[in-house]
């Protein structure tokens, strides 16, 4: 029995020790692998990390750069500057490859794809108006793309792109947090690791040298992933940091930028002014020499007269109205340039197509040459249009001799009226029902889509210097956008060039297309004798006038100076009626009319002006009649008619026809 024991005592003082070594091998082996594993834990859990702090700073770059696009458009609606238009193109593109990112890097996110989807949808439909608005910038419909651009600030697109990146960043938040919380656990399980790593390593010091080795790299591991850990977290600080300084710049940006604005409008106003002003001077060489054309009839003709008047009466009175024709030309030339200087508004009444083509034949075939073959193709039917006349005819004029420059003078061109029905927005924006086109038709050299993209920028030609000013083709565009039409131009290199101009069908009140009653086209009502105070400073002008007026049968009083006025109504106490010029020395005709004393009130007033931009200011008048110079004696008849009558018809002044 004694035996038996030590042989187990030995076997088991033997073994023992191994035992021991292999348990305390197997502990220190599990307890490597479960700290090996804790640290891959750490790993991951700070690999999510930096994915959340990735995704959120992606989302807010994206805010960022669409922010930054929408600022750039709204400069490229007010400037109308190409390289800012496509700054904003860049920008957008830009951000829709940061979206593209934020999309690829949550693909694994099944939190995250639906709203990365839905982002994605209300972007393409942001991306959609705010094209639309470029568009319209692009072709000079800045009101309308204001309008828009404001529209767009309040749309539902804009809102849901806001509260979807919100829903990112606050799910990525969220997500971030359980992230942290999971490095937390990871670096505490790490440490527990460590402490029991350290007490293994005491108790083998002694008898395993290796596991002491092990110990201290597994605490160098632990410190490293510490190391690296704080190294993220404060990246991280730094990009959230970035991204806030960031958002409160372009914050401040658009701030400074809505300061800007009204500064920056006025500005560009006295620009476009100044462009303007340019323009009239390069214009200066071609009225000067139609000018002095029409001032060559007027003096050869009166000259001519004055030789035939005697002996050869009929002779001289062909002379005659050949030297009105001359006179009446130069004046609508007068005209045409005060209406482009200064704005003059249109003066529209029921035209038929046809016959305007037909009355203009004879002047654009002057226009364009012998070499240039034209044809007419008249379809209107009787159908009328609501139009300035003189407009419309500059306008056809215009588009005439541009397809003559586009043929060299050498050609075919066809001028066509018709009627077409259209429907709402088929053609630009007009709204639907029956519209009159016309069309001028060449075949000329044509125009490549870029030229094509901007014939209606104001200043725009492709002529040489001192050839053209690029103003016909945005004028005849502004034009027919206030007579609430439409125009549109199809060309091709070498295929010539179409231009067609839509306008609404104009129907009386009694629903046909006849021409509507003009006032100014009825007989002047006859006055007995009157004593009529005229003010004039010019003495040319003051002499043609008493003249005229006595032709007429009336009782002129001269008044060289406005100041005058008063003493002179008081020595003449019949005068019935004041005749006065708009534009004096010292005061205007309107002023010196409001400081007359309060006895004077109840006398009719006819301003007349050779100035068409006083019309624009009719509030000036006081109600009063308008006579625009140069005018014919049955004119100033129907002027005096309406003033003694008190029927003032404002806007249809008379002229010389």
């Amino acid at each position: 029995m004694d035996e038996h024991a030590t042989g187990w005592r030995a076997i088991i003082a033997r073994f023992l020790p191994l035992v021991l070594v292999i348990l305390l091998i197997g502990s220190l082996g599990t307890l490597l692998y479960s700290a090996s594993h804790a640290a891959r834990d750490h790993e991951r859990a700070l690999k999510e990390q930096r994915r959340s702090f990735e995704v959120i700073a992606l989302a807010r770059a994206f805010e960022a750069k669409t922010a930054r696009a929408e600022v750039t458009l709204a400069r490229y609606v007010i400037s109308l500057d190409p390289d800012t238009g496509r700054l904003f193109q860049d920008q957008w593109r830009t951000a829709a490859s940061q979206l593209k990112t934020l999309s690829y890097t949550t693909r694994h996110s099944d939190w995250q794809r639906g709203n990365v989807m839905a982002l994605q949808a209300a972007f393409d439909q942001r991306g959609k108006t705010l094209s639309e608005i470029g568009l319209r910038t692009t072709y000079d419909q800045k009101m309308g793309a204001l309008a828009q651009f404001h529209q767009a600030g309040k749309s539902r697109d804009l809102m849901r792109i806001t509260a979807l990146l919100d829903q990112v960043i606050q799910a990525e938040n969220a997500r971030l947090q359980e992230r942290s919380q999971a490095v937390s656990l990871a670096g505490d399980r790490n440490a527990w690791f460590g402490k029991t790593s350290q007490l293994f390593g005491l108790v083998l010091l002694v008898c395993v040298l290796f596991a002491l080795w092990f110990a201290n790299a597994a605490y160098s591991e632990r410190r490293n992933a510490r190391r690296q850990a704080e190294d993220e977290a404060e990246r991280a600080d730094r990009m959230e940091a970035a991204v806030a300084e960031r958002t409160v710049e372009l914050s401040d940006a658009y701030e400074q930028l809505k300061k800007e604005t009204a500064e920056r409008a006025a500005a560009e106003e006295n620009l476009r002014q100044m462009q303007k002003m340019d323009a009239v001077g390069q214009l200066t060489g071609g009225i000067a020499h139609d000018f002095n054309n029409m001032l060559a009839v007027v003096v050869g003709g009166l000259e001519l007269a004055k030789r035939k008047l005697r002996l050869k009466p009929q002779e001289a009175t062909r002379h005659l109205d050949n030297a009105m024709e001359g006179a009446n030309r130069a004046a609508a030339l007068t005209r045409r340039l005060l209406a482009f200087a200064r704005s003059e508004p249109l003066l529209p009444n029921a035209v038929d197509p046809d016959a305007l083509v037909a009355g203009l034949s004879d002047l654009i075939d002057r226009s364009i040459g012998d070499q240039i073959t034209m044809a007419f193709e008249k379809e209107a039917l009787g159908w009328r249009i609501f139009v300035d006349q003189h407009q419309m005819e500059n306008a056809i004029l215009n588009l005439c001799v541009n397809a003559r420059d586009a043929m060299e003078g050498r050609g075919r061109l066809l001028i066509r009226t018709g009627q077409t029905q259209l429907a709402p927005n088929e053609i630009g924006e007009c709204t639907g029902g029956e519209y009159v086109t016309l069309s001028v038709i060449d075949n000329g050299c044509g125009m490549t889509p870029e030229i094509l993209s901007r014939v209606f920028e104001p200043f725009f030609t492709t002529k040489p210097v001192g050839k053209g000013t690029g103003l016909g083709l945005s004028q005849i565009f502004g034009f027919v956008h206030q007579s609430e039409g439409e125009i549109r131009i199809d060309s091709e290199p070498g295929q010539g060039t179409s231009v067609h101009i839509y306008l609404p069908r104009h129907i009386n009140a009694e629903g046909t297309d006849a021409a509507d009653a003009r006032t100014p086209d009825r007989e002047p009502v006859l006055h007995p004798p009157t004593r009529i105070l005229v003010v004039e400073d010019d003495p040319r002008v003051l002499n043609q006038t008493m003249a005229a007026l006595a032709e007429l049968g009336h009782l002129p009083v001269a008044c060289d100076h406005p100041s005058k006025a008063a003493k002179l109504l008081a020595s003449h106490r019949d005068i019935g009626l004041i005749m006065s010029d708009v534009l004096m020395p010292d005061m205007t005709g309107p002023e010196m009319v409001r400081t007359l004393p309060a006895i004077y009130a109840h006398l009719p007033v006819l301003f007349v002006t050779g100035y068409a931009g006083d019309i624009a200011e009719s509030a000036d008048f006081g109600g009063h009649e308008v006579l625009r110079k140069p005018y014919t004696l049955t004119g100033l008849a129907q002027a005096l008619s309406n003033a003694l009558n008190g029927s003032h018809h404002p806007g249809t002044a008379a002229a010389a026809e």
